[in-house]
């Protein structure tokens, strides 16, 4: 069964004009082309969003932006989070304000908190609103895990719904899915997870590459839900060349120039991100080859 947010969560790029700005028009349009085309909701000012390099403004900006091209079309996730409760705590007020439909607040960063500090920050974030909150487990980016007894800790919380779990653990997440309460979500935080947390018990997936092959990663999920395993595990085997090309440099490089091969330029990431290489682009646009996207 999808998840409250959908089976498909788009974790949406940050558009930006030739001079760097935010182009908030252009994110509208991304929008809506994305919940047209198999996603049932998206991700704003994720890590594939570019939250670092978005100030408050912009991405109170963005929140109202998107929930506007969203209505009547699907759901919108606000991230914010950060490495500072109090931040994190005031960018979920401004989410809330703009009419979003939850939260996506990862891990604090760098300064690597112990878990009783995972506890108590997520657990302050999750007090200071009524909108549900998924957190956002992914040790590669924030060199902090938030480990099993404390998942299931921040499950007894009654608006932390779910985890966006990037961690590749297979093991962990069956015993999470096994363990946890039953109204709490697993979401694969990875397109190349996401066939196996599907079977599993997770519930959907926060994907990068449902920009270019949304429906077919729709498909992917409900046949997974049908029972239909070998049929989803096919759709996954052509998909995963595009997985792997997607991340053949760090996210949101490749998917970015993936999008402009495509016919929806999206602008270039912000330093200290910079424009895919040739050499990055010509297996980006081999993989949109081989998946029949251009």
């Amino acid at each position: 069964m999808a998840g409250r947010f959908g089976a498909v969560v788009t974790a949406m790029v940050s558009p930006f004009g030739a001079d760097g700005s935010l182009d908030l028009d252009r994110a509208q349009h991304l929008a809506r082309y994305l919940l047209e085309h198999g996603s049932d909701a998206l991700v704003v000012a994720g890590s594939t969003g570019e939250s670092p390099t978005l100030t408050h403004a912009e991405k109170a900006n963005l929140f109202r932006a998107v929930v506007e091209a969203a209505e009547g079309r699907g759901r919108v996730v606000a991230g914010t989070g950060t490495y500072s409760t109090a931040e994190t705590i005031e960018l979920t007020g401004a989410a809330q304000e703009a009419g979003v439909d939850g939260v996506l607040v990862v891990t604090p960063y760098y300064n690597k908190p112990p878990q009783r500090g995972l506890i108590a920050h997520f657990t302050a974030v999750a007090g200071s609103t009524d909108l549900p909150m998924i957190v956002y487990n992914i040790p590669g980016r924030t060199a902090t895990r938030i480990e099993h007894d404390t998942l299931l800790k921040l499950a007894e919380v009654p608006n932390i719904v779910a985890v966006k779990d990037s961690t590749g653990d297979f093991e962990g997440v069956s015993r999470l899915t096994r363990e946890a309460p039953t109204d709490f979500e697993v979401y694969s935080g990875d397109d190349w997870a996401t066939f196996g947390y599907l079977c599993l018990g997770a519930v959907g997936v926060v994907s990068v590459a449902s920009h270019l092959v949304g429906e077919r990663i729709r498909q992917l999920c409900d046949l997974v839900f049908a029972g239909d395993v070998p049929a989803a595990r096919k759709i996954h085997e052509e998909l995963s060349p595009l997985f792997k090309a997607l991340f053949v440099t760090s996210n949101p490089i490749p998917v970015k120039a993936a999008l402009g091969l495509v016919g929806q330029p999206v602008g270039d990431p912000r330093l200290p991100l910079v424009p895919a290489t040739t050499e990055e682009r010509t297996k980006i646009e081999k993989a949109l080859r081989d998946a029949a996207l251009l």
